[in-house]
């Protein structure tokens, strides 16, 4: 390999070009297109090859790298603007957003203030009870924070690269980083390959499965220095890089297929406009992306990139659309483009001028400045969570009596659970880890209820469609003396087959496992569920498992509760009339029993249908006796299964005395 010569730390004015196309992509595919374009990956192979170069001019010109100076000069690019979007953002969501969102959004506001927003949107997407979450005015933040990661680490990484070279091997240094960066991106892009393929929703959002991106860059610009090529491959290479970023989010499903090896089609396609640019060819691509509006479009596209995202959500939130109109989405590009200039001009520009060296004092002040607006709306806001606790008369909250004897209830009552608290109305079992599986195969079992002496033990084994029934077992668990045995796995269900494809291989195992234990302990009864949604047929894999029970034990498997068109809640808050949010029977509800549509049932098993507790011959409701029955769109709140304890009961008993 030929000597590597030090990479000219300038302006490349095309690089300014590449970040306008990528951020007015991002934000065209997702106010138009509801897609993903890939053009978070442009940025990521720009933050590499830029950041790479700049601290190895630093550290070859000083001979080290002023860590606490390198970090103010990230304080000063950074945080002026990213902060000022989250201040805006805190306040017009208290006004806008739903409040049933509000604690999922001060959660992402806080990580996104700390900059581990991809973290916390990578736990969400495995965490069953928050997949259904809708989409925060900050989820834009996950890129920022895993680029706030990379710029942090990276300097460690150039350290230690050159501390081995000099002190250790007396190796050339360049050549020692690139064989580094060699070494990071064969590893991370494997991980990135192998993560994308098993758990592709995490892997989205894990640093370590997108580091080959920032390694990329970095190898792009200690190998400039020695690409050399004949102009007209330049030329077509340049272009063919430019249709490459424009065309990804057309060509691939980008936001389920990254970032595997399918990201490396748009970083390939920044990596060929860059060496492109370095012959200045006339007719080049560069020519055009260093043209003084996208240069000058490049120059806001941070700001560009930060209150995009924001705008359209409360666009959506506030006008109650779900897609965004042509003459809509114009103006929310309009406002974005004004508010960027503005914001930049003002709040950034005057900061960017600051002399890291000696403005120290006056950096840390204006950090701290932000900071402090930002820890006090998150902190008073967060009080209103748990300040917010609904006292009520039960009287007035009939729930599922109000439909099984047809009684009156009070008008103009606010529903229950109050938005504030809703999606934390759950089972109680799920306040104690251990007794839910969220991932993996370990069975877990807690026992509640009468666990001393008690004469019947139920298992309540499955995913939460088992799970939610589990308030409406121990209203009467005392009165029958039952042990409540929960073996729960969210987003499983009691089967031995994956009909749909949405079960892991995990779950798979889980069953497995879990009928050995459940021959094991020898229940009195297993209740689970029959059927899924509306299916009017019992799956297969169901009767495999319970046939794995006769002999052992009876199967109680109660009908799958009907399931709304939208999250319940969401819809409760936007609309007046709690009708608009319920469905007719017929679109929820299969007009059969499934299990008199099924052959080859078992003997041991005893069903039960309690549909008629949340729907009557026309309607299934969203509101049911002042309760409001879904915290999603298909899960029982806990407190509407309370009210149906002493319907269950009759079937619970029914069951246990047959």
């Amino acid at each position: 390999m030929r000597d590597l010569i030090a990479p000219s730390k300038k302006f490349r004015p095309e690089i300014e070009g590449i970040r306008a196309i990528a951020a007015m992509l991002v934000a065209v595919y997702h106010i138009w297109l509801g897609k993903v374009s890939g053009g978070v990956d442009v940025f990521f192979i720009v933050s590499g090859f830029l950041i790479t170069t700049s601290l190895l001019a630093t550290i070859e010109r000083e001979g080290r790298i002023h860590l606490f100076e390198y970090v103010l000069g990230l304080v000063k690019r950074l945080i002026p603007l990213a902060f000022t979007v989250l201040i805006v953002t805190s306040l017009l969501s208290i006004l806008i957003m739903p409040k049933v969102q509000w604690e999922q959004i001060i959660s992402e506001i806080t990580a996104s203030a700390f900059y581990f927003e991809n973290w916390q949107l990578a736990f969400n997407s495995v965490d069953y009870l928050e997949q259904n979450n809708e989409a925060s005015p900050v989820q834009h933040f996950w890129a920022l924070s895993l680029q706030g990661q990379f710029y942090i680490t990276w300097p460690f990484l150039i350290i230690v690269s050159f501390f081995i070279a000099r002190k250790l091997f007396k190796l050339p240094e360049r050549k020692t980083l690139l064989t580094v960066l060699g070494i990071l991106f064969t590893l991370s892009i494997s991980y990135s390959i192998y993560k994308t393929t098993v758990n592709q929703p995490w892997a989205y959002f894990d640093t370590f499965a997108r580091v080959w991106e920032f390694s990329l860059g970095g190898i792009v610009a200690i190998l400039i220095s020695i690409i050399h090529l004949k102009s007209v491959y330049s030329v077509v290479m340049g272009w063919c890089g430019l249709a490459i970023i424009c065309l990804t989010g057309v060509l691939l499903p980008v936001s389920t297929v990254f970032p595997g090896y399918a990201a490396l089609l748009p970083t390939m396609g920044v990596i060929l406009i860059i060496i492109a640019a370095e012959s200045g060819h006339r007719f080049g691509v560069e020519k055009l992306l260093g043209s003084k509006p996208l240069v000058f479009m490049g120059s806001i596209s941070y700001g560009f990139y930060l209150w995009h995202w924001p705008l359209l959500i409360f666009y959506l939130a506030y006008f109650k659309k779900e897609t965004v109109s042509f003459g809509a989405g114009l103006v929310i590009l309009l406002l974005t483009f004004i508010l960027a200039y503005s914001s930049t001009k003002v709040l950034e520009a005057p900061v960017r001028k600051l002399n890291v060296k000696y403005s120290k004092i006056k950096l840390v002040s204006i950090a701290t400045s932000f900071a402090i607006p930002v820890t006090a709306i998150i902190a008073l806001w967060g009080t209103q969570l748990t300040e917010e606790k609904t006292v009520y008369n039960l009287e007035d909250y009939p729930g599922a009596n109000a439909l099984a004897v047809q009684m009156t209830v009070k008008p103009d009552i606010e529903p229950i659970p109050s938005m504030l608290e809703i999606k934390e109305n759950l089972p109680e079992f799920y306040s104690e880890e251990d007794c839910v599986t969220r991932s993996g195969e370990r069975v877990t079992k807690c026992s509640f209820g009468v666990t001393k002496n008690p004469e019947h033990i139920i298992a309540l084994v499955g995913g939460s469609h088992s799970g939610h029934w589990f308030p409406a077992l121990m209203g009467f668990a005392e009165e029958l003396k039952l042990q409540i045995d929960v073996y729960n796995h969210d987003g499983c269900r009691f089967s031995n087959d994956d009909f749909n494809g949405t079960l892991t291989e995990a779950c798979m195992k889980w069953n497995d496992l879990v009928i050995q234990e459940l021959i094991k302990d020898k229940p009195d009864l297993v209740f689970t569920t029959a059927n899924l949604n509306k299916n009017d047929i019992v799956p297969v894999g169901y009767i495999e498992q319970w046939e794995k029970l006769e002999g052992v034990t009876k199967v109680f498997a109660v009908r799958d509760n009907p399931r709304m068109k939208e999250n319940v809640p969401l819809c409760l808050e936007r609309e007046k009339d709690y009708m608009d949010c319920s469905v007719p029977r017929e679109e929820a509800l299969s007009s059969v029993l499934p299990w008199e549509n099924t052959e080859g049932i078992p003997n041991n098993v005893f069903f039960a249908d309690m549909s008629d507790y949340f729907c009557d011959d026309e309607t299934c409701y969203s509101v049911i006796g002042n309760i409001i029955v879904y915290r999603d769109a298909h899960h029982i709140t806990a407190e509407y299964a309370r009210t149906l304890s002493p319907f269950l009961k009759e079937h619970i008993v029914e069951a246990l005395a047959d």
